[in-house]
């Protein structure tokens, strides 16, 4: 491959905007499968959705003004542990759910999507050299 195709890293606004989308995409998987069919479903789900992505932009923001790339590994396993730590701190304040076994999916769930998601594309440049 030459070194024009070889793919880049995400910039930050991109980095952000992928997680995002994979903390509602969990949420909304967890979300849907405990609720499915109940008349306050949509309400349940969003309910569930903002406390991680509070964390999420939280830790991104620190990560901006300390100028990390936020797209490497390393700050992706951050990330997930504040994401994953800081929606559990804002769920147990507002009274949600935090049974150990949920805190365990959560954690191996956004873990292979938090983390996943920057090892995949790390594999793809390293491949593309």
């Amino acid at each position: 491959m030459s070194p024009e195709s070889t793919p880049q890293r995400p910039t930050p606004a991109v980095t952000i905007l992928i997680d995002a989308v994979l903390v509602v995409v969990f949420c909304l998987l967890g979300g849907l499968s405990h609720s499915l069919g109940e008349p306050d479903a949509a309400a349940r789900v969003l309910a569930s959705i903002w406390p991680f992505l509070a964390a999420l932009i939280v830790v991104h923001a620190v990560a901006l003004l300390g100028g990390i790339d936020a797209a490497r590994v390393v700050p992706g396993i951050l990330i997930w542990v504040v994401t994953v730590a800081g929606g559990m701190a804002l769920r147990a304040l507002t009274g949600q759910g935090t049974a150990w076994a949920f805190v365990v999916v959560t954690a191996i769930v956004l873990a292979v999507f938090l983390v996943g998601w920057r090892v995949v594309a790390l594999l793809r440049r390293r491949r593309s050299r």
